[in-house]
């Protein structure tokens, strides 16, 4: 088995950063239905804008909400306004084509990548 890229939202903005929150990420449910990430996914989370790295888990915001909201102890990493990348893997044999999309500003979907 390898690990391979199974989905990625890409140029997301963070919208909230929320130290109080018990961990996790929270995405807009619609960005989850467009790339297959589910709720309690783990993903990988980097910032374009600081360089951050980090892993969390999902959990979904109203649908076109265009919520990404740091929760936790990663809200000290990245912060509200950065841009990220959000990638999530799948244990498999072969590679399957990943579903990524690139969002506005605003985290609307744009386009399949």
């Amino acid at each position: 088995m390898k690990t391979f890229l199974h989905a990625k939202i890409h140029r997301a903005t963070v919208t909230e950063a929320d130290i109080n929150y018990i961990g996790s990420i929270t995405i807009d449910q619609d960005l989850m239905d467009k790339t297959g990430i589910e709720k309690w996914e783990k993903v990988l989370v980097v910032s374009n804008t600081s360089g951050a790295r980090l892993e969390t888990y999902v959990i979904p915001a109203p649908k076109l909400s265009g919520t990404i909201c740091m929760n936790g102890a990663a809200a000290h990493l990245i912060k509200k306004g950065e841009q990220v990348i959000i990638m999530a893997f799948e244990s498999a044999t072969k590679a399957s084509e990943p579903k990524i999309i690139l969002v506005d500003q605003y985290n609307h979907f744009l386009q399949y990548l």
